[in-house]
């Protein structure tokens, strides 16, 4: 969806592959990316959609340099949190929300919806793309993102802390989503074009917990750009 105008916008984060490459698809189709929108368990301190710390989700939008809005939400009371979020950020001039759905309509027909009911315009770069080719994109636009959960049932311990590569693509189980957007896999983006200074994961540690292994990281630091894109729409 382009834009002749520059459109205020806060892209809906996660920390993961589809939220930074939907946000990056924005910002190159010309929109004004003002504010990253993250919602985190009531205590504070594990985001809500994959169960990583809120700091290194924070750290990570340091790195990225979009600040960004932290929300304390249970489950229940998500979509209640998220229209009072985006009433706030509408005071703020922003107009509409950036998404990274690819597939599943009961998510879109919410984002619409919801969206719909705040009045402000939903924005899906992803939707209807390929999935194969929306991780082929990812990777060839120089994200680098690290596996931070599998479930048990699809994966092996050994899949988790791999980065999201050509080899990871191939080796993809062939029964699941490409994405993982069942929940089989969740990613962290710790670089890429976006970014403009890279993350280094320092200490971390595979557990189980309720099926699935996860990337518990508990080292986390900021390091200078190893490369620089001209594609940097951040810039």
């Amino acid at each position: 969806m382009k834009m002749k105008a520059r459109m205020k916008v806060f892209s809906s984060w996660s920390g993961g592959k589809e939220s930074c490459l939907a946000c990056y698809k924005a910002l190159s189709d010309g929109f004004d990316v003002s504010y990253l929108l993250n919602f985190v368990s009531e205590d504070g301190k594990r985001s809500r959609a994959h169960g990583i710390s809120s700091d290194l989700i924070a750290l990570q939008a340091e790195a990225i340099g979009i600040p960004i809005i932290q929300v304390k939400s249970s489950w229940a009371g998500y979509e209640a949190k998220f229209k009072q979020a985006v009433e706030e950020l509408k005071g703020r001039g922003v107009k509409g929300g950036v998404f990274g759905d690819i597939d599943l309509p009961e998510h879109k027909e919410w984002v619409d919806r919801v969206c719909s009911e705040v009045e402000v315009v939903s924005i899906e770069p992803l939707w209807g793309n390929e999935p194969l080719e929306i991780l082929k994109e990812f990777v060839n636009a120089g994200f680098k993102a690290i596996v931070i959960k599998v479930k048990a049932d699809s994966f092996g311990k050994e899949w988790v802390g791999r980065e999201l590569n050509e080899q990871f693509i191939n080796g993809l189980p062939k029964e699941i989503h490409p994405c993982g957007e069942h929940g089989e896999y969740h990613t962290f983006v710790v670089d890429g074009p976006l970014f403009q200074r890279r993350m280094e994961i320092t200490k971390s540690d595979k557990k189980f917990k309720d099926g699935s292994w996860l990337l518990d990281i508990s080292g986390y630091e900021l390091s200078e750009k190893a490369f620089t894109r001209e594609a940097n729409v951040n810039k």
